[in-house]
């Protein structure tokens, strides 16, 4: 059982019948077939907004690509301090702006604040030749702590961006899973609270590989098409990124996916919460649950043949300590999880709990 992380299990089977449909036949090749038209006016659709839209395999690739389009090889991307694009994404960012700054925002639970934003800025002050000029805001949502912004704080941080002339990215490499949680639709988690540009992600919740570039500003998307094929990310077989976006989309399929991915997080979370010696350092919001257990609780699921991620963070709550004998670790739930695994680990930990207290 790998619960890991999300990206471990495959296509969910309405995205593998949509692509088996596309694979037939033959199309116009680099994104001009009907496929690709039909996920952007999709995409137009969810979002309520007209978009422009670009298909692309990964998420670095999305994020990579979006803070090119808004940063100059001399500007900064202020995001958290462990955000992906940082932390994860092996200078993928830095190498597709020329060099840009990425400068980290700490924060608990994965967040930084609207003061946080303001007080790091005033260190960038525009027109200091000496100093990288600030360009971008990116936000994670869902964050790397598995918490979430809510609309208010989007909103809020957005303001401090658009008053300081920044550009608003969002890295929704789990927006589904977002939007399920805060019950609020795509475009009030976007642009309807500042954000310019979205990576929406559809590869951790059904897809095979497949993620999208949006912009609300369609002028501002008018030379993307050449930064995406000089980077190597247009796809010759076009089609086959378009008809998993549209298998992704029709019907809601994604949020049924996002909806069961995250029941399974919050009842695994649930679970542990009652586990003696278990600890929580932040909510479970969305699909991925963090959680401290007794070093023999991890041991014994490893041996069951359960995986899970051990984990390390700095925007931990302050006073939260991980003890010697304890175990800082990552489960992140999918639209395959199934509720009988989840009742599995529980299992495990629990007796493992029991084995020892009555050693």
């Amino acid at each position: 059982m790998n619960l890991a992380s999300d990206n471990v299990v495959g296509m969910s089977r309405q995205v593998l019948d949509t692509l088996i449909a596309a694979n037939g036949g033959g199309e116009p090749a680099y994104g001009s077939d009907s496929w690709t038209a039909k996920a952007e006016a999709m995409l137009a659709q969810v979002f309520e907004h007209e978009v422009s839209v670009f298909l692309v395999a990964t998420g670095t690739g999305a994020n990579a690509l979006a803070l090119a389009a808004m940063t100059p090889p001399w500007g900064a991307v202020f995001c958290h301090s462990e955000s992906h694009v940082i932390d994860d994404e092996c200078g993928a960012p830095e190498m597709f702006t020329d060099g840009a700054k990425l400068v980290g925002i700490p924060g608990v639970g994965g967040k930084f604040t609207p003061a946080d934003l303001e007080e790091t800025l005033s260190r960038y002050v525009p027109g200091v030749v000496k100093s990288v000029q600030p360009s971008a805001l990116s936000i994670s949502q869902v964050t790397e702590a598995g918490t979430l912004y809510s609309l208010d704080e989007i909103r809020a941080l957005a303001a401090v961006a658009k008053a300081h002339r920044l550009s608003v990215h969002l890295d929704g490499a789990r927006f589904g899973n977002a939007v399920v949680a805060l019950g609020c639709t795509p475009a009030e988690m976007t642009w309807k609270a500042g954000v310019d540009i979205v990576s929406f992600g559809a590869t951790k919740n059904g897809a095979m590989a497949c993620e999208a570039v949006i912009f609300f500003d369609r002028a501002k998307a008018e030379n993307f098409q050449y930064r995406r094929k000089r980077s190597g990310h247009t796809v010759s077989k076009g089609r086959l990124l378009g008809a998993q976006m549209v298998g992704y989309l029709e019907n809601g399929h994604w949020l049924d996916n996002a909806r069961h991915a995250n029941a399974m997080a919050q009842r695994l979370s649930a679970g542990f919460a009652s586990v003696p010696g278990a600890r929580l350092p932040w909510p479970t919001e969305a699909n991925e649950i963090f959680v401290v257990l007794p070093a023999a609780v991890a041991a014994a699921l490893t041996a069951d043949g359960i995986r899970f991620a051990p984990w390390g963070s700095q925007s931990l709550p302050a006073g939260f300590v991980i003890g010697a004998d304890e175990r800082f670790l990552r489960f992140v739930t999918s639209f395959a999880t199934e509720a009988e695994q989840i009742e599995r680990v529980l299992a495990v930990a629990r007796g493992t709990v029991a084995m020892k207290a009555a050693e």
